[in-house]
């Protein structure tokens, strides 16, 4: 497997964090200038952003838990030579559940839509650490 087909979908992912980074800050940049948001109400790092502005901070947030996981299953896989077509197939679809968990989060943020889309993508990063575990203990 190319050291290219392996990144892409690690770039893939890095690009909506990065997204999100500059919703977060477009969305800040006018509740402060707006006068929405004040300075002192923030300033301590406490959460008195707009609903709007709350969800995106918090869907980037998000991208640091659950898709780290991902990051150090990749950067573990690539230098053994253990990513195979079935690992970036998985990785692939990682992240498009987690684009899909980001299209809600940041939309209707319905929990009952968003819960069942973040389970998906937590279930496939979890066969995937089994696949490469198995293929690491039983050297398949």
């Amino acid at each position: 497997m190319s050291v290219q087909m392996v990144l892409l979908p690690v770039f893939a992912l890095i690009g909506l964090a990065f997204a999100l980074l500059l919703g977060t800050f477009a969305g800040r940049f006018r509740a402060i200038s707006s006068g929405q948001t004040k300075m002192k109400d923030i300033a301590l790092g406490e959460q008195n952003w707009p609903p709007r502005v709350a969800q995106f901070g918090n869907c980037l947030r998000n991208q640091f838990e659950l898709p780290v996981l991902f990051y150090v299953l990749v950067a573990i896989a690539l230098p053994l030579r253990r990513m195979d077509l079935v690992l970036v197939l998985l990785s692939w679809v990682f992240v498009v559940a987690r684009y899909a968990h980001a299209g809600v989060f940041v939309t209707s943020n319905d929990v009952r839509r968003r819960g069942p889309v973040w389970l998906a993508g937590a279930l496939v990063l979890m066969a995937m650490w089994l696949y490469f575990a198995l293929r690491i203990l039983l050297l398949i």
